[in-house]
């Protein structure tokens, strides 16, 4: 008999969920202790926010978001960002990880958050969409360039419907991301993160306003002087004038933004009026 328990993360859990997540993929750090440990557990916004399915001992299936600041239509807001999923090889087909998502929108709910948003590849969005009620929002814009992106940050945040809001403290735990530490630059009127994407060909990048409240976030250079847009700008606020668009066949997959208000009544996010990059989830 199947039973749903809230996610658990104390150390002996962690080590359940790495287990799960190896039988499910191959091994990667990405489901290592280290990053679970960040990721569940370090996160300044609180811990993470899912379901698990038991068949007595056996964990058979695992869903997680983890917790964030949005600012929608003006309104900052407590959001979920959806990351994590597996399902046992054994207990696959049985509708588990539709059944985790939905007792996480009503724990969510009930806890006071007010949406929930995430990053699907082509095949995924459909099903996120018809069994887990998302809206997809747009696609994000893959682009490659040389130079800064040219961007007027104080157009984005006012011509933003979306946009996630970075604490300080968040900052840096997003920085010290085990995986893949992302570095920073100071630019004048703004800070420049990177990371290496695409194995090391290229440095994923994404602009802030300067905004550390005194903490020291990691320096260092560009992985490599040929720079990623992942993500989503306003429409009208220019910039990206030396970047150029990757073609679809060059891909891994298309993501799409995804979009899940968790009320009947809840805000809607419109397509143009997006601010999202590669720190906002889990690419790079």
């Amino acid at each position: 008999m199947i039973t749903y328990q809230p996610v658990n993360t104390l150390p002996e859990m962690l080590v359940r969920y790495e287990s799960l997540f190896e039988t499910c993929f191959s091994k990667h750090p990405k489901f290592g202790l280290e990053t679970l440990r960040w990721l569940y557990v370090g996160n300044p916004e609180g811990p993470a926010v899912g379901f698990d399915a038991w068949d007595g001992n056996v964990l058979a299936a695992h869903y997680v978001c983890i917790p964030t600041r949005v600012r929608i239509q003006g309104a900052e807001v407590r959001s979920l960002l959806s990351l994590n999923t597996a399902t046992h090889p054994g207990y696959q087909g049985q509708g588990l990880f539709p059944k985790l998502a939905g007792l996480t929108f009503e724990a969510a709910t009930a806890a006071g958050f007010h949406s929930a948003y995430g990053v699907a590849n082509a095949n995924s969005s459909p099903a996120a969409v018809k069994k887990l009620g998302y809206r997809l929002v747009a696609p994000l814009q893959a682009m490659v360039g040389v130079s800064r992106l040219g961007i007027d940050l104080q157009e984005v945040s006012q011509r933003a419907g979306f946009e996630r809001v970075w604490t300080p403290q968040a900052l840096q735990w997003r920085c010290a991301n085990p995986v893949n530490p992302v570095r920073t630059s100071r630019d004048r009127d703004r800070l420049l993160f990177h990371a290496k994407a695409m194995g090391m060909l290229v440095s994923a990048v994404a602009e802030l306003p300067i905004s550390d409240g005194g903490l020291a976030l990691p320096q260092g250079r560009v992985w490599s002087p040929v720079r990623l847009h992942l993500g989503l700008l306003p429409d009208g606020v220019g910039g990206l004038g030396s970047y150029v668009d990757i073609p679809q066949r060059l891909r891994p997959s298309p993501l799409n933004l995804m979009y899940r208000p968790l009320s009947a009544t809840g805000s809607v996010v419109e397509p143009g009026r997006v601010h999202f990059n590669f720190l906002d989830f889990d690419a790079y």
